[in-house]
């Protein structure tokens, strides 16, 4: 029996379940996403396979989530054929998930199978909505046309889609009607929409990251890993997951949050996306352009015309005051006293490009090592970026120290 008494403890691990969909397929290529993340014991949930795994799966890894075959929806179709089986099978997982995990389970996480999950920034942002209510949270697709083509309003899955356990247990309700009725749509997502929007649920859009221009909101999830480039520089999918989420496994808070730092006697700027990169800017840039994301990447789909994004972006520049020089994660490792987490970031190549003549010729061409020194305590509160402290420059290195910025602090 579903307890029905309210629980106003906070959320933690163990109220939130994970439903991820896969195929056998892919997962050989793909399961090192999931392992990235999974903490086993500790996160509930299934990754929902399309077959049972041929022999050179098994025996099933530990580290990996627990499979699940999904449910055989030929006599649901019997009359009403949909226009692609897959779409209602992966909506369909909704229901098969709340089916197994219900014990206490407040929210539930629907996303593919290398949707890369920060989970203890989920937990956090979830921790701050009231689970008895009917929640839907989820990403806007980065993409205009992508939206254009199904929903502004819809949440796209493979970043993950987040029920709250009421919301889910109406949807799960009627959820064979509602497969019939959008039989023929293209998308799970937007079948998914239609059938919550059908309840009577507003919808409700979070946020997505964008690198090393995060907006400030915690980095939840990551998705189509193998449809971008390795994010660091000779390292492929695999080990660059692996080497984001040892920064994720010190501090998830601060994971890619964009800091802006500024030394004025050299005319340089300082951009630091914690655990990820940091860059250069031999001019004194605005934070507001600093907040723009370069250009790096291309729109999945071209529309007629611009804008391609749902957000601002920068093209890349070969001006010498534009142009950045990168330095990508090296290390992570603690203070002596543990009360600082120590990161650290070398120069990804040269830039090859002069120094800045309209700044004063101030080159940081010798740069070669970033270190930044933050507190080990999680950052709560993320309304206000923190600011920083130049430690040290020299030919060679540059060393920073985050703080809470001070009250009224100017940090331009």
């Amino acid at each position: 029996m579903i307890s029905t008494l309210v629980d106003s403890t906070p959320t933690n691990l163990s109220h939130i379940a994970f439903g991820m969909m896969g195929s056998v397929k892919t997962w050989p290529h793909r399961r090192g996403y999931l392992e990235s993340w999974w903490r086993p014991n500790k996160t509930r949930g299934y990754v929902y396979l399309d077959r049972p795994p041929t022999p050179d799966l098994l025996p099933w890894r530990q580290t990996a989530p627990p499979y699940r075959i999904v449910d055989n929806l030929t006599e649901l179709f019997k009359e009403t054929k949909p226009r692609f089986e897959l779409m209602p099978r992966m909506v369909h997982g909704i229901l098969e998930l709340f089916r197994e995990e219900h014990d206490d389970v407040r929210w539930i996480v629907m996303g593919d199978d290398d949707t890369i999950c920060f989970v203890d920034n989920i937990v956090d942002v979830l921790g701050q909505y009231d689970h008895n209510k009917y929640y839907y949270l989820g990403w806007h697709s980065e993409s205009v046309i992508s939206n254009y083509w199904y929903s502004f309003n819809q949440a796209f899955g493979g970043g993950g889609i987040v029920l709250s356990y009421p919301l889910a247990r109406a949807l799960v309700k009627d959820m064979d009607n509602c497969l019939i009725r959008y039989a023929d749509s293209t998308s799970a997502d937007l079948i998914t929409m239609t059938c919550i929007a059908d309840i009577g649920v507003d919808l409700h859009g979070d946020f997505s990251g964008y690198l090393s221009a995060h907006p400030k909101v915690p980095l939840m999830t990551f998705h189509h890993f193998d449809a971008m480039d390795p994010i660091f520089p000779s390292m492929d999918r695999f080990q660059s997951t692996r080497h984001l989420m040892m920064a994720a496994d010190a501090d998830q808070s601060r994971l890619l949050q964009q800091t802006i730092c500024y030394h004025k006697k050299n005319n340089w700027s300082f951009s630091i996306a914690w655990g990820y990169s940091v860059q250069i800017y031999q001019r004194i840039m605005p934070r507001s352009y600093l907040q723009m994301p370069i250009e790096t990447f291309t729109p999945w789909a071209n529309g007629p015309e611009k804008p391609f994004y749902m957000f601002n972006t920068r093209p890349q520049s070969n001006d010498s005051c534009e142009a950045p020089h990168v330095f990508f994660l090296e290390s992570v490792s603690k203070s002596g006293s543990g009360d600082q987490i120590i990161t650290s970031y070398l120069r990804a190549r040269p830039r090859g490009l002069p120094a800045c003549s309209s700044s004063g010729n101030h080159s940081a061409d010798s740069i070669s090592r970033i270190q930044v020194f933050s507190p080990a305590e999680k950052r709560l509160q993320i309304d206000r970026c923190e600011c920083c402290d130049i430690l040290r420059l020299d030919d060679a290195n540059v060393e920073f120290k985050f703080r809470e910025c001070r009250i009224d602090e100017i940090i331009a």
